[in-house]
């Protein structure tokens, strides 16, 4: 990057910090720096909850995914109106009424202190191991702009979010946060503008759309029913509702954002803002991808877009192989370009003739190009078997660097750090509201002062700091992070929301049944996971209807009553 990137960047980033710390300042108990208060007004809490999801895993990958998979993934989101709703209509009103600091604590009122351990502790599990994945994404930037190694990145990513997490909590969280997604919806538009700009001027956002559909990039709607099938309208409207609803509606991150409203309405309306503003937003990030696929066709595309492993390769023994299979790329991507124009001068012709031909050899170009590249990921692996060869998370990055002016590559980074060290910092916050509350107020001081306490909740916050940055450093091979933290996160989330449903609905169900059925469906979602047996978004359904059916098998041996007070009289 240029001084000027990098000024850009750095002004950026102390200014995001400074402003949190500030507004977050005179945190004097546990109220204020786990709750904010209770006093965020509904934009606040949208524009937090938005900014808690969209780490810079969702603008670093989701624009890869897009280039090499198309936009089927924003079927991912279908679902997510209709969990919006229910959690408007039921979590929010009874978290509310019974003043919880963390969603968990309402399940001991209605269960036993047993079955809201073990859901609090997976929430721990998967929250944890998911926001070190939040601190390894941005950390692939610096790793590759600064040409260090990804541990060192990896470090300071994980100081500077925990250093104003740790001083600020959720204040600072949700400040930061507004300013934050102030920045990212500047920074997708512009990205948007300078990618149809920097296409060449007699090929148009049309004519760019046109390229990529004709290469099977714009599969946005898949109606073929298909377990296997990871992204279809079933799975993201079934599935993708059961993971949202999870996600949303027990989900400490995302509870404890809305739970720091005035009140329910406010609740509500910052739940209706990200249900309404959120499907569109990942639209457009997608196509960014898009068009940075179809800008690709008509300019030089790297054989390999990561280019620390790609530089590795060529100081190794195979560099003779390496060399060699790169120029044979080159001259793939040149006739491939030739091919693409012709595909345009048909296409504003108006010519059927020639469009198909011509679109026949822009696919045959394009499966040689993938053949190549499928050889220089082989040699990785012959090199170094422990070489990360998905290069997804890498495409827009390159992409950023290499070809946008001076000043707005500072600006489009610092943009993707910001969703980096939001969404790290609500992780953070929310893994020291739940240890603090559910486990150590829970169980070893529940007679703690004011002070205590929030001091209690810093050094949590540190600690969990630390273990996200530790986990972050073994993150390298899991894939496109956008997926990875998806299906991390559906390993747990049927079986916590599957929880959450017989506290809300079977109310003859009680602790000891819900508890056993939720050990149960937790083992059962591993194996399945392990053998490969359904696309991930079918495990969040499968975990909540084992929960719920077998906590009702469990129940009719000994059938308790429930009181009825945990629950807003209609």
């Amino acid at each position: 990057m240029s001084s000027l990137d990098w000024l850009v960047l750095c002004l950026t980033l102390f200014s995001i910090v400074a402003y949190g710390l500030w507004k977050s300042r005179g945190a004097k108990n546990i109220e204020g720096y786990l709750m904010g208060d209770r006093a965020l007004p509904w934009y606040h809490i949208g524009l937090s909850v938005m900014a808690t999801q969209a780490s810079a895993i969702t603008f670093i990958s989701e624009p890869g995914l897009a280039f090499s998979d198309g936009m089927r993934f924003v079927q991912f989101y279908f679902g997510l109106p209709f969990a919006m709703i229910l959690i408007c209509k039921t979590f929010i009103p009874i978290f509310h009424k019974l003043n919880v600091f963390t969603a968990y604590e309402f399940l001991e009122k209605r269960f036993d202190c047993r079955t809201r351990l073990l859901t609090a502790f997976l929430f721990l599990l998967q929250r944890g191991l998911s926001t070190g994945l939040t601190i390894y994404a941005p950390s692939i930037i610096l790793s590759g702009i600064l040409h260090v190694d990804i541990t060192y990145t990896t470090l300071l990513m994980g100081f500077l979010v925990i250093l104003y997490t740790v001083y600020g909590g959720t204040k600072a969280v949700s400040y930061t946060q507004l300013f934050q997604m102030s920045l990212i919806f500047g920074g997708l538009i512009m990205s948007g503008f300078l990618l149809v700009h920097l296409l060449p001027p007699t090929v148009g956002f049309g004519d760019a759309l046109h390229i990529a559909g004709k290469l099977g990039k714009l599969n946005l709607i898949n109606t073929h029913f298909d377990l296997h099938n990871r992204y279809n309208l079933w799975s993201g409207i079934i599935g993708g509702f059961f993971l949202q609803l999870s996600y949303f509606g027990t989900d400490q991150s995302q509870v404890g954002r809305y739970l720091a409203a005035k009140s329910i309405a406010q609740s509500r309306l910052g739940l209706i803002l990200n249900g309404l503003i959120k499907i569109p937003m990942q639209f457009l990030i997608l196509l960014i991808g898009i068009l940075v696929f179809s800008f690709y066709q008509f300019h030089s595309e790297p054989v390999f877009f990561n280019e620390i492993e790609l530089h590795h390769l060529e100081n190794s023994g195979a560099r003779e192989q390496v060399l060699t299979l790169e120029a044979d790329y080159a001259s793939v991507n040149k006739l491939k370009q030739n091919t693409v124009n012709e595909l345009m001068d048909a296409v504003h012709s108006n010519d059927p003739g020639k469009i198909d031909p011509a679109r026949a050899n822009l696919q045959q170009m394009t499966q040689k190009a993938t053949a190549i590249r499928k050889q220089v990921t082989d040699l990785m692996i012959k090199n170094n078997p422990k070489a990360d060869i998905n290069d997804s998370n890498y495409i827009f990055l390159s992409f950023i660097t290499a070809y946008l002016p001076k000043g707005i590559i500072g600006l489009l980074i610092g943009m993707i750090f910001l969703a980096a060290m939001g969404s790290t910092a609500s992780g953070l916050n929310s893994l020291a509201s739940t240890t603090v509350i559910d486990f150590y107020k829970r169980l070893y001081n529940k007679t703690g002062n004011a002070s205590h306490y929030l001091s209690v909740s810093r050094w949590a916050t540190l600690a969990w700091g630390l273990f996200c940055v530790l986990s972050a450093l073994y993150m390298s091979r899991l894939g496109n992070l956008i997926e990875a933290v998806n299906i991390l996160g559906s390993l747990f989330y049927g079986t916590i929301l599957g929880i959450f449903l017989v506290a809300f609905y079977m109310k003859k169900v009680q602790g000891k049944a819900v508890f056993y059925a939720a050990i149960l469906t937790e083992l059962i979602i591993l194996i399945v996971w392990h053998y490969d047996l359904m696309a991930f978004l079918w495990l969040n359904v499968l975990g909540c209807l084992l929960v719920m059916s077998l906590a009702f098998f469990f129940q009719k041996a000994k059938p308790t009553p429930l009181s009825e007070n945990l629950f807003p009289k209609k």
